[in-house]
């Protein structure tokens, strides 16, 4: 025999309305921060890592574009990632360190953005 669950837990559903239309409930709605004032307010690093696929003058190359650096700036970048199998080489707002991951990307260069 089948058993009709609407018809047996109707009274239910009338009650739990009534009891909501008894209270009176004034929530304050709250603006939600824009996700991009968040993320551009997020202090970041931007990590390179080393690998065995790049020649360093293609790694220095790429760096300073990137950051818009000293071919000598970024040699030494190059240098510590392959010394110490990584290295920070920029930190500033997530949208910039996103730019900075992204172009080091454009020839597969490892990174990672850390906040």
């Amino acid at each position: 025999m089948m058993q009709n669950l609407e018809t047996d837990l109707w009274p239910l559903r009338e009650a739990a309305h009534e009891y909501a239309d008894e209270r009176e409930v004034e929530l304050e709605l709250l603006e939600p921060e824009r996700a991009e004032e968040v993320v551009e307010a997020l202090s970041s690093r931007v990590v390179l890592y080393n690998d065995n696929e790049h020649t360093f003058d293609e790694v220095i190359l790429q760096v300073a574009k990137a950051l818009g650096c000293s071919f000598r700036h970024a040699a030494l970048a190059a240098w510590n990632a392959h010394v110490h199998g990584k290295t920070q080489v920029f930190e500033g707002e997530m949208l910039e360190c996103l730019n900075v991951s992204s172009i080091l990307e454009e020839i597969a260069l490892h990174t990672q953005v850390v906040t």
